[in-house]
């Protein structure tokens, strides 16, 4: 049987003494986590290691022997090391040596217990130990094609690395404390802190005590009965801008929430939630000092209301040209009038809203570009929510054409049933059989022909309409989508994968580094990182999209039967 040897890289230099580890039988490996120096009473190594083993919960104990014989002096060690094997009683007691400055090393088993000692096959494994510590191993995202020998592969790995994460406290002792034993590990010459980073924490504490509580008072508010009364919750749960505002103030809740994070996954979202807020705040910022910066607001303010002048134009132009004889179609005069001139009464009303709100447009934009302070997703939704209320009155034609033309559609399908001595049960939710009596199928007879002729006008003032309408949705699908971008992306693994792509680990690859007979095999682990995508699909954020998913044939069926698409979503629909 092959007995499996992972040794840190970081040991290698270290001074003779013992190997303190884990053993892990249901794989025959042994994973080194630290040289204990000499000298030592074996006491005291033992008092230690329970309480590592108290601490860690993982069965940290002495493994064997390691022996770094720099000169001939010290020759004379190799034997001592071997009875060190009868104080620790540890089966197999593994003798690894390194003869000064030689690439090849020695490695040995010694069963001492055992009847019929075999010799085993061994590999030594070199794993760099900081890396490993500090990494996480993913499982695979197409589990449902992961095979059982993949899965026993993995789970292997995620003993290994979990072996070495969890033994963080081993790593706290350095070779310049005052203790009695001595320890060579990736940390020995002294534990990584930063004086700047510590200083941060503690000053976090009450300015996160602050928030918290700032944080509290506005979802109290937000909860209270005044925003539950009619146009108040009607605005709350239509407007973007609120949906966006509810959506970070819970981010908000999760940063500075004093509940510490449990696992890898809570702590990387934790982390992605705060690098996205502070990435939205100074797009958000930059963006404002670029609309403050030469009068950009008052231009805008200029430019805003013969932009308006123009697109109400061109509207009056378009219902001129259905009034008359469209792409040479023969329309009912009499409808097509009535039509006409009812939207062309509603844009003169809107031209009029327009003018008489035109004194303010410029103060008002100028309170709407403070908002931008709040973060860049908050000001493209408040955007979103201006070009909504600009193109109101495209939404009222849209609705008031898909009405008309719904009914007609409607009514023609109940007709069509009624020639064919059919009934629509309405507690059945079914088409039954019913026989009409001679003045019905006349009088259906009469409403079909009336509907049917008066289709094309109403399917025209349709299709115009909702292709105008269509067009809206589509600028403010393309707003949403860059704002569920913002909000989604994690920022933070993504820097980490390229800063830092150890961290995100997705397998190991192993390169060999010594192959020769009567020497142990000697290999180097690598950590194979996730890729990008990986990464993004893995640690995406939840987002709260404002647009319903409906498929292509739902949409088209939509569209022809003339019900409503509205660009709104529904409370409550979360979407990851």
């Amino acid at each position: 049987m092959v007995l499996k040897v992972f040794f840190p890289s970081c040991c290698s230099l270290a001074e003779s003494g013992i190997l303190i580890g884990r053993w892990i039988s249901e794989q025959n490996s042994a994973v080194i986590l630290a040289v204990v120096h000499f000298p030592f009473i074996p006491v005291q190594v033992k008092q230690y290691l329970s309480e590592v083993q108290r601490v860690t919960k993982v069965s940290v104990s002495v493994l064997g022997s390691w022996s770094n014989s720099k000169q001939e002096k010290e020759e004379s060690l190799s034997e001592f090391l071997e009875d060190l094997g009868t104080i620790f009683s540890h089966e197999p007691w593994i003798q690894i040596s390194k003869e000064g400055d030689s690439k090849f090393w020695s490695c040995s088993t010694l069963q001492k217990h055992s009847n019929n000692p075999k010799k085993e096959e061994i590999i030594l494994v070199y794993y760099d130990q900081r890396k490993v510590m500090l990494s996480h191993l993913h499982p695979p995202l197409d589990a449902a094609t992961f095979t059982d020998h993949r899965a026993d592969d993995a789970s292997k790995l995620s003993a290994i690395f979990d072996t070495v994460a969890k033994s963080k406290i081993l790593f706290m002792t350095d070779r310049y404390d005052d203790g009695p034993i001595k320890l060579t590990h990736w940390q020995s010459d002294g534990v990584e802190a930063s004086i700047i980073v510590e200083l941060l924490k503690q000053a976090s504490v009450p300015a996160c005590m602050l928030l918290t509580f700032l944080l509290s008072l506005i979802s109290w508010i937000c909860r209270s009965r005044v925003l539950k009364f009619w146009p108040l919750s009607f605005l709350w749960s239509k407007l973007s801008t609120c949906e966006q505002l509810g959506h970070r103030l819970q981010h908000l809740q999760v940063i500075i929430s004093n509940k510490k994070a449990q696992t890898q996954t809570q702590l990387m979202r934790k982390a992605n939630i705060f690098v996205s807020l502070l990435v939205d705040v100074a797009l958000g910022i930059l963006l404002m000092s670029w609309l403050y910066r030469k009068n950009r607001i008052g231009h805008l303010a200029d430019t805003l209301i013969p932009v308006a002048d123009h697109v109400a134009e061109e509207l009056q132009d378009l219902l001129q040209w259905l009034m008359g004889a469209p792409a040479g179609l023969k329309m009912n005069r009499a409808l097509d009038q009535v039509l006409g001139r009812f939207f062309l009464y509603h844009i003169h009303l809107w031209i009029s809203y327009i003018h008489l709100m035109s004194p303010f447009i410029e103060m008002i934009l100028w309170y709407v570009g403070l908002s931008a302070c709040l973060g860049l997703t908050v000001a493209l939704c408040i955007l979103s929510d201006i070009i909504a209320l600009l193109t109101f009155h495209i939404y009222c034609f849209y609705v008031y054409g898909a009405r008309l033309y719904c009914l007609k559609i409607y009514g023609l399908s109940s007709l069509w049933r009624l020639f064919r001595g059919k009934k629509w049960n309405v507690l059945r939710q079914r088409v039954d059989s019913c026989s009409y009596d001679l003045d019905q199928l006349f009088i259906g007879t009469l409403l079909f022909t009336i509907l049917l002729f008066l289709l094309p006008t109403t399917a025209l003032y349709y299709l115009v309409f909702t292709l105008l309408r269509l067009l809206v949705v589509i600028v403010q699908g393309l707003i949403h989508l860059l704002v569920d971008l913002i909000d989604s992306l994690p920022l933070y693994s993504i820097i980490l994968r390229l800063c830092r792509s150890y961290r995100l680990a997705a397998g190991v690859k192993f390169r060999v580094l010594e192959q020769q007979d009567g020497t142990p095999l000697r290999l180097l682990m690598q950590i194979n990182p996730l890729s990008y995508g990986s990464v993004v699909q893995t640690y995406r954020l939840p987002t709260y999209s404002c647009y319903p998913k409906d498929s292509w044939t739902s949409l088209c069926k939509k569209l022809f039967l003339g019900e409503l698409i509205y660009p709104w979503k529904h409370k409550g629909e979360k979407q990851d």
